[in-house]
């Protein structure tokens, strides 16, 4: 049972900017796609269902592909810099 919680606690869960960007316009491309042929379908059957449910189905399918941290939304981590060493003037200056 350790053994799960330690691989549950080793999974990533962080996304960059890049991978943000790029999560966010697949999932605006699936409903925007999704949209579209769900109003041509209900419009030829005559069935607002029809849009809602196809609508439906690619919100699903947006959810599953852009909500978790996939790999291909972590290529280009961040480099942090390192923090500045406060000198003594800064120090003094803090303390005034």
């Amino acid at each position: 049972m350790l053994c799960i919680v330690d691989k549950i606690k080793n999974l990533p869960v962080h996304m960059d900017f890049d991978g943000q960007r790029k999560a966010e316009r697949i999932f605006q491309t699936i409903i925007l796609i999704f949209a579209g042929v769900g109003l041509v379908v209900g419009y030829v059957f005559q069935q607002f269902s029809f849009t809602v449910y196809i609508l439906g189905a690619g919100f699903l399918l947006s959810c599953i592909l852009t909500l978790p941290p996939w790999p291909m939304y972590r290529q280009k981590p961040l480099q942090w810099h390192k923090p500045r060493e406060e000198t003594d003037s800064a120090k003094a200056k803090k303390k005034k």
